[in-house]
């Protein structure tokens, strides 16, 4: 069999085209978080399906991406990176086009799984790609900091054209935006990326990769349908008992197994498990946020998309350039500092939104999106500075995919708990204060984690 395909040394003159493509492909899996917000009051206009409808459209396609994030690296490395690249691209480009075509609520969750499938396969690929592209320290650098920046950008962007879209188009031209982009990165990666060595012969952890996902798909479904079965009822109670056997089958997999996904033995460095806590805080809150603003300016404030959009852009824009201040503080001093700083911004910032609605609404509301934006671009860089920096080095890759997926399970575990408490009150308003409240707890206890658990830097390390 074969094992290991030569990588041709791109050119200079083909090193941006092939970053375009290898961005690209990231830009559409993080704008996908959170240009569907915007849109979710349109979509229940013409779909229907209600608050809990509108929470299976966001979460599917994150319970999807968290539970297969950890397995898709490895099959990066068992069957080439490009092909499973260009796969997830195919994927994401028929997955948006089926989206923006989807005549139920039911049919545009199914596509929204899909659309999970593929940006957990985009992930680590386009990473490894990257790194093999781009073999100098200083040029690995600048590129994974333009890498890093599409982040901020594609968050920034998403609700801005997704609301601008959404008001001039309808809510089906945000998928249809996503068409041309992988068809572009389709093109320019097959054209200018090379491929990486292959391993036929590597196993591949089944057991971990099937335990994991059905345990975080168990997990979001009790936190989404508790309120509405019942949190007794027999239906949700098979389905905590499902959770905790998956939960146990993938622990035996990866203490036992001879090719785990997730060495368990690296979350016995404080740093790493505390990491991957304060990880989850962080877009737990995160989360939550996107899924209620949008909501709440549309639906109690009566503002269109476009200027619902807008309404957040304060708290976009610093994602889009402040990762990269944030990155030479961290060269300098090291992530505790600016991580529990970001922690203290965020927790700031969400505490300041609950004047909305009130008299003090304008002026501290976007003060609080602000500090909201710098917080989160504080943190998040920090954070994978400290997990994968903690981690030994031979679990860098498996660190990063774990702290990936920690993410996006706090991601659907705060759309599940905004979904939640606002249903549970009689006004969304009021609702929407709890939920603050709720968040503003969460990224204390990020903070708190952050200060206790991540090493202060020492000269000369």
């Amino acid at each position: 069999m074969q094992q290991g395909i030569a990588i041709g040394t791109p050119s200079r003159q083909s090193k941006p085209l092939l970053m375009l493509g290898l961005a690209l492909g990231y830009f559409m899996v993080l704008m996908d978080t959170t240009v569907v917000n915007i849109a979710l009051p349109a979509i229940q206009d013409d779909l229907g399906g209600g608050m809990e409808g509108l929470e299976w459209v966001v979460n599917t396609y994150t319970i999807v991406f968290a539970g297969l994030l950890l397995g898709m690296g490895a099959l990066a490395d068992k069957w080439g990176a490009k092909r499973i690249y260009l796969g997830g691209l195919f994927v994401f480009l028929a997955a948006s086009g089926l989206s923006a075509a989807a005549p139920t609520i039911g049919v545009l969750i199914a596509c929204r799984a899909a659309l999970g499938v593929g940006g957990a396969v985009l992930m680590p690929a386009s990473l490894t790609l990257l790194a093999h592209a781009f073999t100098g320290r200083a040029e690995r650098a600048r590129a994974m900091g333009i890498w890093a920046a599409s982040t901020g950008v594609a968050m920034a962007a998403g609700p801005v054209v997704g609301g601008l879209l959404v008001d001039a188009a309808g809510w089906r031209s945000i998928f249809l935006l996503q068409v041309p982009l992988a068809l572009a990165g389709l093109l320019v990666t097959a054209r200018y990326v090379g491929e990486t060595s292959r391993n036929p012969g590597r196993g591949f952890d089944w057991a971990g990769q099937l335990s994991a996902f059905a345990a975080i798909a168990a997990v979001s479904f009790v936190l989404m349908e508790g309120q509405t079965y019942g949190w007794l009822s027999p239906l949700i109670l098979a389905v905590v008992c499902a959770a905790l056997l998956s939960g146990c089958v993938f622990i035996r997999s990866q203490s036992r197994g001879r090719a785990p996904m997730l060495p368990l033995r690296m979350f016995r460095n404080p740093a790493v498990s505390g990491g991957m806590a304060a990880g989850m805080a962080i877009n737990l809150a995160l989360a939550g946020l996107l899924f209620m603003l949008p909501l709440y300016a549309q639906r109690t404030r009566e503002l269109s998309a476009g200027a619902a959009g807008l309404l957040l852009l304060p708290m976009m824009l610093p994602l889009a350039f402040n990762p990269i201040l944030t990155g030479r503080i961290v060269g300098r001093i090291g992530p505790r500092v600016p991580m529990s700083a970001g922690f203290g911004l965020t927790a700031a910032g969400t505490a300041a939104l609950m004047t909305l609605g009130g008299e003090a609404d304008g002026a501290l509301a976007i003060a609080g999106l602000l500090l909201v934006g710098f917080g989160v671009s504080l943190t998040i860089p920090s954070l994978m500075t400290a997990v994968i920096s903690s981690a030994a080095k031979e679990q860098a890759g498996a660190a990063s995919g774990a702290l990936n997926a920690s993410r996006q399970l706090g991601a659907a575990v705060g759309v599940a708990i905004a979904s939640m408490i606002v249903t549970g009150q009689s006004d969304f308003a009021a609702g929407m204060h709890v939920v603050l409240l709720a968040m503003t707890a969460v990224l204390i206890g990020g903070g708190l984690l952050s200060l206790a658990f991540i090493k202060e830097e020492r000269r000369g390390d």
